[in-house]
């Protein structure tokens, strides 16, 4: 390194620093999901989770199209975004189903004005906490496989090189979600998707499990298995379905 390199390595602010490590991370891992053996609902927790800590979102949530013409939620950051995402779904109306069905990028810089636009949802998103949202499509050239939903505290849109990063970030997801096509035939995608879909129907309830067992929140719940299934390198699935058989019993210690 030179040292005008040197010195301009240095000049860069350590948040700015670390937001770069970070991001760098996120694309290895989201590579990682190339080789065989992957956890695809671990992979899409790890994506929602890190738009929450890169871009200037409060949380996110994550539908997967079924291959059956459904879209299932598969990945949330928190319990208040998987109830809304939820809430989309079984209303049929919400920004990521526009932005699935259109295959566009859908946002909403202050969700108070657009109660037209989607009248039913903005009142449950406002009841929540959010006053905006952007939803990037999980695609690949033509093909869209689900949509990522992005939500802020504050009434203000997503800058552009944030959007452009939500997009990448997603783009490259759907390049490890669709990728065993390139190898298999395309039923294997549907069953790696009902996989998933099926993965989170387990992890559901082994967060319900822990929240009864300890009196702490759903979300206070879902780190304790993330954190037992990083520390004992297991699979998420496969903690989640040890907790619901009473096999495993993850702590609640805080780091």
């Amino acid at each position: 390194m030179t040292q005008d390199d040197a010195s301009s390595s240095g000049a860069l602010p350590a948040a700015v620093r670390e937001r770069e490590r970070a991001v760098a991370e996120m694309f290895v891992s989201l590579a990682d999901t190339l080789v065989d053996d992957y956890d695809v609902v671990e992979v899409l927790d790890n994506l929602v989770r890190s738009c929450v800590s890169l871009l200037d979102v409060t949380a996110a949530g994550l539908l997967l199209d079924d291959q059956r013409g459904q879209l299932a939620l598969v990945a949330s950051s928190s319990e208040e975004t998987r109830l809304l995402e939820v809430f989309q779904l079984q209303n049929n109306q919400g920004p990521c189903l526009d932005c699935v069905r259109k295959h566009v990028v859908v946002t909403s810089g202050d969700l108070e004005k657009d109660r037209d636009r989607w009248p039913v949802f903005v009142p449950e998103a406002l009841a929540a906490g959010f006053r905006s949202v952007t939803a990037v499509p999980l695609r690949l050239r033509d093909e869209v496989v689900g949509g990522l939903n992005m939500f802020g505290a504050t009434s203000r849109s997503l800058s552009e090189a944030d959007l452009r990063l939500a997009q990448a970030l997603a783009d490259a997801a759907t390049i490890g979600i669709l990728q065993q096509r390139a190898v298999h035939r395309t039923s294997v995608l549907a069953e790696q998707l009902q996989l998933a879909l099926n993965s989170r129907v387990g992890i559901e309830q082994a967060k319900g499990v822990i929240a009864e067992r300890h009196g702490v929140s759903m979300d206070v719940a879902f780190e304790a298995l993330r954190r037992h299934a990083r520390d004992n390198n297991q699979k998420l699935h496969d903690v989640a379905a040890g907790v619901v058989r009473g096999d495993i019993a993850p702590g609640l210690e805080t780091r």
